[in-house]
This record gives structure tokens, C-alpha cells and sequence, in this order.
């Protein structure tokens, strides 16, 4: 699996300065968290699951949720949690038809298929799903676990390590912070505490814990709008920041978290202006891009993947392949991080202190910047740094999605189940 592999060899040279690592699914599970980048969430109902899962990941996207909870109407769920089998069965198959670039490696290494998770309600589903797959189980990295709290939490674990055990296979879990307790004051503390000591436990399997900001407005009655992002929403942001700081923390205790959904397809109405900044692309030769980015609705996604890192949360969840491009992009590590995290790391190795960044626009202290800087390099190696004359806006246009007409059909099948 490699991060901006559908690209022309001549463009990732063009645009890093280090290009990213390939990885799988033996790779250290914290750096594995760090490498999902938008995961891309879709209904099981959908009749062509299998081929839209290869179809995504030649278009980039390296990691992916086959939904079985809300996505899916009650009624809906035997025949959904049936055809998610049936289409992986044949996935899987299909795989194991062709041959390997390197000749070896599983078939969730293969560059047909993302890293797939399913999305479950009930822990039994788990044993289920990996009963149903088969001999083609192999296709599957593991489940994403909803409405996780540390009674509801336990069952879910118990029945991921069972499967494994039962097939002699590691399927890793995610957990997703949703649920009411959480968002209520008087509980949350109570029930994130338990949450960090539950998932302690199980840390070898937990790539990263995800956030289910639409639960979460759901408990207030809350729906937030195109125009704002999930930090404008200030009951939420605190529930947020909370998680980051029970889950998120960078003293060894703590696990990558994930941004947030974003939910929105390209709409043409807008109430406030558009929050990419004109001269920006002005300067980098690019207007047609940001009309492009704003009339998809790109610029209020840009804007909350900027805030997501800003508030400890790395990756983003979503629903709309055209949301995986610039959420990569803005994943690639800048020249001038990289330069700072290297900095901080060798200072912290010489003995500690504080120096001028290579830059000359901010001092590199190598204690209080010494976590900061790992995860830089961390995500360096997952998603590549650029080159010294390369900005967001190149890697935006680089790795600009299907034009508006193919994404808005897009928009529409996922929309549809179809």
C-alpha cells in the first residue's frame, strides 16, 4: 500500500522532496493509524460493492468502511450484512486471480483493494461476517466498532480477539466515541477514563479511535451546516477536545484520533464567502482550482482538515471519493516541518535547548516540541514531504479529483446505496 501510488512517477518526483513508504497491514499499528488518511465510508446495500472498493483505491484512497449501522435502515440489515459478504467473497476471488507486483504479500497488501473495515452493530456480527467470508477472510483488516464506551466496549474487543483467534488471523478494531454518555458533562469524564483504561488492554490491535461527530450533534439536536465546521460547533468542539485529551495524549498512553465526518456533497447555495484565501492561487498560478474546490464545497472540508490537525486529530472520515484528494494532500508533510521536526529531534538527542528553525521564522525548542516533531516525521513517512518549491496548492491540483459532472454522480450512488 503506497500513498499517492495512482500518481505518474514523473509527478511524485516533481512534488517530493521524500516520497511516502509503502506500508500494510503488519505495519506498526501506530504508524498504521496515521497512514488511513480519509477513510471512505459506504452503505453495504451497495450492489456493486466490490468493484466501487477497487475503483476508490485506484483513484487513492488506501483505507475504507463498509457501513452495516446507520447507513443502513433496520429492516435493511440481513440483506446488507449478506451482500457486504457476498461482494468481498467475490473481491477476495477476484484478487487472488492476479498476480502481485512483488509476488508475495496478503491480499489486503494488494494494490486492488483498500484497507477494508466493516462497520458493525452488534459484536455477534463479527463472528458472523468472518464465518460468512470464508476462505476469502483475507480481504478484511478489521471492524469499526460504534457507540464504543467501556461496558459497551469490552463485548465488541472480545468478540475481534475471538475471531482472530478462531481463524488464526489479526483483524485490528476501531473504535468510534459517539454515544450520549459522552457527550453529556456530567458523564463524559467518567466514561472517556474508562474508555483509555478498556482500550489500554488491546493497544496491539487499535490503529486509531474514531470520532462520530454526527452522533454526537444528534445528542443535542444539533445538525451543522456546509458553511461551518465541526469547531464552530462549540458543544461538540468541547466534547472533542476532551477525547484528545483523555485518548489523544502524546506520553505513550494515547492513540491517533481521527477527524471527524464530513458529510457534504457540491451544492450551489452558500450564505457566507468562500474560505480559500484568492491570492493564494493567485500567486501559484491557480484560480481555476479554487473555483473548482469552492463550487464542490472543498473549502469548508480544506478548512476543518486544517483544524483537525491543529486540535491533535490526524486522517478524516468520508463520504464522498472526491474528499479523498484534498484530504491527502493537505496530509503531505511541508518542506519547512520536516526541516523543524528534524531540527527538534536532533537537538533532543544532543542534549535538549533551543535554536532558530532553518527558516528563521520560529524557534525549535527540542523538549516542549519533541512529540510534536515525532508525529511529524511519522506522518512524513506515510505521506511524503515536499519538495522545497512545492506548496498545497500544487498538491491540490496534482491530485484533483474526477470533474464536477462525474463527481456529482458519485455523490448521487453513495447518496443512493447504489
Amino acid at each position: 500500500m503506497l500513498h499517492f501510488q495512482h500518481l505518474p512517477k514523473t509527478e511524485r518526483r516533481r512534488l517530493f522532496a521524500h516520497p511516502p513508504q509503502s506500508f500494510d497491514e503488519q505495519t506498526r499499528v501506530e504508524d498504521l493509524g496515521m497512514a488511513l488518511g480519509a477513510t471512505l465510508y459506504m452503505p453495504a446495500t451497495r450492489p456493486r460493492l466490490a468493484s466501487d472498493l477497487r475503483r476508490q483505491r485506484a483513484a487513492g484512497a488506501v483505507s475504507s468502511v463498509v457501513c452495516l449501522e446507520d447507513a443502513i435502515a433496520d429492516a435493511d440489515v440481513p440483506r446488507a450484512q449478506a451482500n457486504a459478504i457476498e461482494q468481498l467473497r467475490l473481491l477476495g476471488a477476484s484478487l487472488e486471480r492476479e498476480p502481485r507486483a512483488d509476488g508475495v504479500g496478503s491480499v489486503r497488501g494488494s494494490t486492488g483493494l483498500p484497507l477494508t473495515f466493516i462497520r458493525v452493530r452488534q459484536p455477534e456480527q463479527i463472528g458472523e461476517i468472518m464465518d460468512g467470508l470464508g476462505e476469502h477472510r483475507g480481504v478484511l483488516a478489521g471492524f469499526v466498532l460504534p457507540k464504543f464506551t467501556d461496558v459497551s466496549g469490552a463485548r465488541y474487543l472480545e468478540a475481534v480477539h475471538e475471531a482472530s483467534r478462531r481463524h488464526d488471523q489479526m483483524l485490528l478494531a476501531m473504535p468510534v466515541i459517539e454515544s450520549p454518555e459522552v457527550v453529556y458533562q456530567e458523564s463524559r469524564a467518567e466514561i472517556l477514563a474508562g474508555v483509555a483504561a478498556l482500550l489500554s488492554h488491546h493497544r496491539e490491535i487499535i490503529p486509531a479511535v474514531r470520532i462520530g461527530a454526527t452522533d454526537l450533534c444528534a445528542a443535542l439536536g444539533i445538525r451543522r451546516s456546509r458553511e461551518l465546521t465541526i469547531y464552530d460547533v462549540g458543544p461538540v468542539a468541547e466534547v472533542i477536545y476532551d477525547i484528545v485529551n483523555v485518548l489523544g495524549r502524546a506520553d505513550g498512553t494515547g492513540f491517533t484520533i481521527t477527524g471527524p465526518v464530513w458529510e457534504y456533497f457540491p451544492d450551489r447555495d452558500r450564505l457566507f464567502k468562500p474560505q480559500l484565501r484568492q491570492t493564494l492561487f493567485e500567486e501559484n498560478h491557480a484560480p481555476r482550482l479554487r473555483h473548482e474546490l469552492i463550487s464542490r464545497d472543498l473549502d469548508g472540508l480544506i478548512r476543518e482538515v486544517v483544524l483537525d490537525r491543529a486540535n491533535g486529530l490526524t486522517g478524516k472520515t468520508v463520504v464522498h471519493p472526491s474528499h479523498i484528494p484534498a484530504v491527502h494532500a493537505l496530509s503531505v508533510v511541508s518542506h519547512e516541518e520536516h526541516s523543524d521536526a528534524l531540527d527538534v529531534v536532533t537537538q533532543h538527542t544532543a542534549g535538549g535547548g533551543a535554536t532558530a528553525s532553518a527558516y528563521r521564522n520560529k524557534m525549535n525548542e527540542a523538549g516542549p516540541h519533541r512529540a510534536w516533531a515525532s508525529r511529524v516525521l511519522t506522518r512524513a513517512r506515510m505521506f511524503g514531504v515536499a519538495n522545497k518549491d512545492i506548496s498545497v496548492v500544487d498538491l491540490l491540483t496534482a491530485t484533483q479529483p474526477a470533474p464536477p459532472d462525474q463527481s456529482n454522480q458519485l455523490g448521487r450512488k453513495v447518496q443512493e446505496g447504489g
